[in-house]
């Protein structure tokens, strides 16, 4: 029986892929907020880059729950947070689950 994580992140995973198309895995859509919360219109990234992207989309996500507080945006542009106390020691299984409700959130 599905839980309403699951059903909720797999309705989720079906309008997103309505409109950036079909394949988006959690990571392609941590892509995508990261790329959102840059805000830096299309550029041409390098594969760090491409990670650091990621790690925007991660800290702009546990934001919203004070697990990160944000600091500013360096000379680049580019946001930064400091991690809080807040983060609970979790297993991977845990973080994914995590990561996908603030992602549903995110976008609700």
């Amino acid at each position: 029986m599905e839980n309403s994580l699951d059903k909720n992140w797999k309705d989720l995973v079906v309008k997103l892929s309505h409109r950036f198309g079909e394949g988006l895995d959690l990571q392609a859509i941590l892509f995508l907020i990261g790329l959102q919360e840059l805000g830096q219109g299309y550029q041409k990234l390098t594969k760090n880059q491409k990670l650091d992207v990621i790690h925007v989309a991660v800290c702009a996500l546990l934001s919203q729950w004070g697990i990160y507080e944000f600091a500013g945006h360096d000379e680049e542009g580019w946001p930064h947070w400091k991690a809080t106390d807040k983060l609970p020691s979790m297993n991977a299984k845990q973080q994914d689950e995590m990561i996908k409700e603030a992602i549903i959130e995110y976008f609700n």
